[in-house]
């Protein structure tokens, strides 16, 4: 399919070298707001979308045919504001990868942005990540740019090493990623200000940095971000979790319940609204102990 007026402004955008803010996204009101107060992007937010659209904890219980449907109906709203696209892991292994790309692409994103976290992955700012072997990834990464119709549109690689194995394995991978043809590399949670430096003095290329509200990453300026090299900044949770105490309030005020006894500061207290501790338990409950030798 020929490039698209969204993935043409997006890297436009980027050709500017100025910072590209993109509120977190995640249903047809927050979609026509983004494009009512005059966003230069969005970003399509997993979490968001797997708590909204279908009362579920960022856990990696969201399919690819759901992921893709809501990003078709983000787009439609959006028109030429450019959204860049959370697709997880690609929902399994390479060739679940293309198909992934295959449905972002017809939905028209102009940025998909695959992790090599393993499957079931789990919000960057929750504890008990784990990555696959950055080849495993690389070969995911080769799928989505073999696969993708025309180099409009971008893919993000995002690495979750910085958790499981430290910011240089961390820093390592996001090298290897855009050596390998990332067009952008982002590397989740950073942890202090010293590291989100690392990262931008450390990594060559194009950085995106996630400012989740109240998760493990220190909040820095847009001002502060662009003089570091930043390309974007996604802001994930800002409408969700704001939207999300709102209607706490109006329900308080609806039979004079507390809103206080629901918190949804942290990315966990967020989940567990909708029953993120029950999903652990249940994932704990099934936890394979060793591996298994099929014939």
């Amino acid at each position: 399919m020929p490039t698209t007026p969204a993935r043409q402004r997006l890297r436009a955008l980027l050709g500017k070298r100025e910072l590209v803010s993109a509120p977190g996204v995640f249903d047809g009101i927050s979609a026509h707001l983004i494009k009512r107060t005059g966003q230069l992007a969005a970003y399509m937010t997993g979490s968001g979308v797997a708590a909204s659209g279908f009362g579920l904890p960022d856990v990696g219980l969201v399919t690819a045919t759901e992921m893709a449907e809501r990003a078709r109906m983000i787009v439609t709203v959006l028109g030429d504001i450019p959204l860049i696209a959370d697709a997880d892991t690609g929902y399994g292994a390479p060739l679940n990868v293309v198909r992934t790309v295959r449905s972002y692409d017809r939905a028209g994103v102009a940025a998909i942005q695959l992790e090599d976290q393993v499957l079931p992955k789990r919000c960057g700012h929750l504890p008990g990540k784990h990555v696959v072997d950055a080849a495993e990834f690389e070969q995911k990464l080769a799928a989505a740019l073999d696969t993708r119709s025309d180099d409009g549109l971008l893919v993000v690689a995002r690495t979750d090493a910085r958790a499981p194995l430290g910011l240089h394995a961390a820093i390592d991978r996001a090298n290897r990623y855009a050596a390998a043809g990332a067009d952008i590399v982002f590397v989740e949670a950073p942890q202090d200000v010293g590291e989100i430096e690392r990262i931008a003095t450390e990594v060559d290329a194009p950085l995106l940095i996630n400012q989740a509200l109240g998760g493990l990453t220190p909040r820095l300026s847009a001002a502060q971000l662009q003089q570091l090299g930043y390309a974007v900044a996604i802001y994930p949770g800002d409408l969700a979790r704001r939207a999300t105490a709102g209607m706490l309030q109006a329900l308080g005020e609806t039979n004079g319940s507390d809103p206080a006894a629901h918190k949804c500061g942290t990315p966990a207290e967020f989940f567990n609204l909708v029953g993120l501790a029950e999903w652990l338990d249940i994932e704990a409950k099934y936890a394979t102990t060793g591996a298994t030798a099929w014939a």
